[in-house]
């Protein structure tokens, strides 16, 4: 079968297209293909933080996108991933503005001006959008929903807020100390061991340093993947929550910097007449090897005779990457 590894902000997936499988597969197949394939220490070619499975769609979308996760687990959507889907789509059909069907929703997707030369950029659609805490699964004092506050289980110290978009996110503005020293993973890690009763189905975690007006750095904790280089969704909500609180600094229509640990990518929060909000996520979307690699021995964990094509634009995104985590500090 054949593969092709990606990346967005170093958020890196394997896109497996239904039509370059050697024989159709089971939802427990794929499940357990993405934690073979993906694994970390013995996985293909260092793993990934997941599979992103790409089928025909409905009527009226260009594709369909499935987000496997490290771990095996299904996400409802992947914003670093959307964009690299939508330029395998792009280059395959020929289509510059389209639909992406998602778990929850059909996701329009364009081709952006270029960041740099030589590193693709795609404007994704990031939606719908919940505060409810039952569209979170999330059980805080009887709240109905959650805009910075306190969760006194957690911390004494640090505000969260928690918002579905849609997959759901709990996001703190902190100090830079805080941001990168160890109560991330404490907290995420408690939230996500399936036992905490705050949120029993596990949630994405992040914290957030204000750098300056309309530029912010976010460091994630992703449900069923564990600390990533960047998610596209934490980024989005992070944009989304930084305007709400701070609108002296950021109001919806304007560009957002968001710098990660994988790069940088660029964030506007849009508002409806109903009301409702959704964002645009602008970043890179970044094809590093055309892999082919024998379907029954992927099974098995066995990449001995995988064949691995690297297409050489892993060099230019490290440079644009390593210039503009220079200017974010």
């Amino acid at each position: 079968m054949q593969m092709l590894k990606v990346h967005g902000s170093n958020n890196d997936f394997f896109i497996l297209d239904e039509k370059n499988l050697e024989n159709s597969i089971t939802e427990d197949e794929l499940s357990k293909l993405a934690r073979v394939v993906c694994d970390r220490q013995n996985g293909l070619h260092g793993g990934a933080d997941g599979i992103l499975f790409v089928t025909a769609g409905h009527s009226g979308v260009a594709g369909r996108m499935r987000v496997i996760n490290a771990d095996g687990s299904e996400a409802s959507m992947c914003g670093n991933g959307i964009r690299t889907v939508a330029r395998y789509l792009n280059e395959k059909n020929g289509l510059d503005k389209f639909k992406v069907e998602t778990m929850f929703a059909d996701l329009e997707v364009k081709k952006s001006e270029n960041f740099v030369p030589s590193v693709p950029a795609y404007d994704a659609e990031i939606s719908p959008v919940s505060f409810s805490a039952t569209d979170l699964k999330m059980n805080v004092e009887n709240k109905t929903k959650l805009i910075d506050d306190y969760i006194p289980q957690l911390s004494k110290t640090i505000k969260f807020s928690a918002v579905a978009v849609p997959n759901p996110h709990l996001i703190a503005f902190v100090s830079h100390d805080v941001l990168v020293g160890s109560e991330l993973g404490r907290i995420a890690s408690y939230l996500n061991n399936g036992k905490n009763p705050i949120f029993p189905d596990g949630v994405n975690v992040s914290f957030v340093q204000i750098q300056k007006p309309k530029q912010i750095f976010v460091r994630t904790y992703e449900r069923g993947v564990g600390y990533t280089n960047a998610c596209g969704t934490a980024m989005s909500a992070s944009s989304l929550m930084y305007v709400l609180l701070h609108p002296e600094q950021a109001g919806t229509g304007q560009l957002i910097s968001v710098f990660n640990p994988g790069g940088m990518v660029k964030t506007c929060v849009h508002q409806r007449e109903d009301g409702s909000y959704w964002m645009s996520l602008i970043g890179n979307a970044t094809f590093v090897a055309e892999v082919t690699v024998d379907q029954s021995a992927a099974f098995k964990g066995d990449f001995k005779e995988a064949i691995w094509n690297e297409t050489n634009e892993q060099d230019a995104y490290e440079e644009f990457a390593a210039q503009v985590q220079g200017g974010s500090r």
